[in-house]
């Protein structure tokens, strides 16, 4: 499935010319919240969707290639945009996420580079902050540039953020960015967003 001439172009335009990338700052966290975030962490599940009928993992297919077309010049190769968007697709939907924000989200923090790192020392697709892996992880750093990961624990910091701002997403983009208040970063997400809105033709 190709995008339109207008798509395109919104889609060029909305490409950061370099990742923005902050910095999640650390936090205490009460034991219950503590214990949640870590549970939710590690669970081993494979990111393999399962779906309850036909239309719905049509509904899926339908998206993976909409979404394979419009990362193409991202991720050149099959597999590994396949498995990216998998990926996003199952930690998305299993944290209660918009997979539309995470994949904006993905975009403005790191330009869809697994390895990227900001000057902050933030890690991987979603610029996760080392510091969560010693308070809800097993203290390896190096596990964020794998991509699941990376995924699971940005797509369960962004929920928690959002839990704690009571749904409200300008707010919780910008305390996931480390500038919370201000508005450049939730406006740059929100506009990638946008781009990666998918509308099904069977809706």
């Amino acid at each position: 499935m190709c995008l339109g001439g207008a798509a395109a172009g919104a889609l060029s335009l909305a490409l950061p010319q370099s990742a923005l990338a902050g910095a999640q700052i650390e936090e205490p966290l009460i034991d219950s919240v503590r214990t949640a975030l870590s549970s939710a962490i590690q669970n081993k599940a494979p990111p393999i969707p399962e779906f309850g009928d036909t239309e719905a993992r049509m509904a899926y297919l339908r998206w993976l290639g909409a979404m394979s077309e419009r990362l193409k010049k991202k991720l050149t190769d099959w597999p590994t945009r396949k498995e990216f968007l998998q990926t996003v697709w199952y930690e998305s939907r299993r944290s209660g996420l918009d997979v539309s924000l995470v994949l904006g989200l993905v975009q403005v923090e790191s330009n869809f580079r697994k390895f990227a790192v900001s000057s902050a020392g933030a890690r991987g697709y979603m610029q996760v902050m080392p510091f969560w892996t010693r308070v809800i992880g097993d203290s390896d750093p190096s596990k964020l540039f794998h991509m699941q990961t990376n995924l699971r624990f940005g797509c369960v910091i962004l929920r928690h953020y959002l839990d704690r701002e009571k749904g409200d997403l300008f707010m919780t983009l910008g305390r996931y960015n480390g500038s919370r208040g201000r508005s450049p970063y939730p406006d740059a997400v929100f506009a990638n967003q946008r781009v990666w809105a998918f509308k099904d033709r069977e809706d």
